[in-house]
């Protein structure tokens, strides 16, 4: 269609070109819309968009006079093909204007809910609007849209307080936390120390039992062997294989009568 269109105008042609180029753009712009998640972003890249449909506009208004320009020297079909190529580029535009002001409307709404109230910009054409006001009226209208932006001032930075408040408050929290958890760490060092020192005292108590034990056990036997030979000593008072034992006192020998009875 381009190269038909250079074949009737060479400046058409380039117009024409320019205009394609513009919507290639705007389509791109808006399938990329969806992916940017920040409303600031999102704004800068909606101004970004709006530009390149008033440019598009322009040319669309060059394109529109060049054609009027050669209404009378081309013929009545080809001046038909030029009409309904300016057409469908004025439908297209549109098609993008709507979608642009669905955008802003959407970013509007994400501000109102940020903000507690309305936002600023986003809106399209109002030259018209300003021009049907006096300049009494003008000034009012800027003094109260002053007065809405201070209020928003006013609302964000009590938003911007109250987040620093919470973070002082969040930062004061995780400090005491922090210490606390020290204090429990160091509790939980002494404790350690505690059972293994306990766990040493109870080995050296088993220790020292084991060794009174043995030591019992040897009393033990050292009695019962004395009072073993006690026994047999008595038992067996001329036994010479056993000696006295230092202390005890040998036995009784039998007593003699120097007279005996006749």
């Amino acid at each position: 269609m381009t190269s038909s269109i250079s074949a009737i105008s060479e400046e058409l042609g380039e117009i024409d070109g320019q205009i394609a180029d513009i919507f290639r753009a705007l389509s791109n712009g808006f399938q990329k819309f969806d992916k940017v998640k920040d409303s600031s972003r999102q704004s800068r890249q909606l101004e970004d968009l709006t530009g390149k449909m008033r440019e598009c506009k322009r040319l669309i208004k060059e394109f529109d006079r060049e054609v009027k320009e050669l209404e009378h020297t081309v013929d009545p079909a080809t001046s038909k093909i030029l009409n309904e190529k300016k057409q469908s580029m004025v439908k297209e535009l549109n098609s993008y204007v709507a979608l642009k002001k669905q955008y802003a409307t959407n970013i509007q709404n994400k501000r109102v809910d940020l903000f507690g109230g309305p936002a600023e910009g986003f809106e399209e054409d109002n030259g018209l609007l300003a021009s049907s006001m006096t300049n009494q009226q003008l000034m009012d209208n800027g003094h109260q849209m002053m007065d809405e932006t201070d209020q928003v001032i006013e609302r964000s930075k009590k938003v911007v307080h109250e987040t620093i408040n919470v973070g002082t408050e969040t930062a004061a929290a995780l400090k005491a936390q922090t210490e606390q958890m020290s204090r429990i760490v160091n509790e939980l060092d002494s404790i350690h120390f505690s059972i293994k020192k306990a766990s040493q005292l109870v080995k050296e108590i088993g220790r020292q039992v084991a060794t009174d034990r043995c030591i019992m056990a040897l009393l033990f036997l050292i009695v019962v062997g004395v009072i073993a030979i006690i026994i047999v000593k008595l038992v067996h008072p001329d036994n010479k294989d056993i000696r006295d034992i230092p202390g005890l006192g040998p036995p009784a020998a039998k007593r003699r009568l120097l007279w005996t009875p006749q």
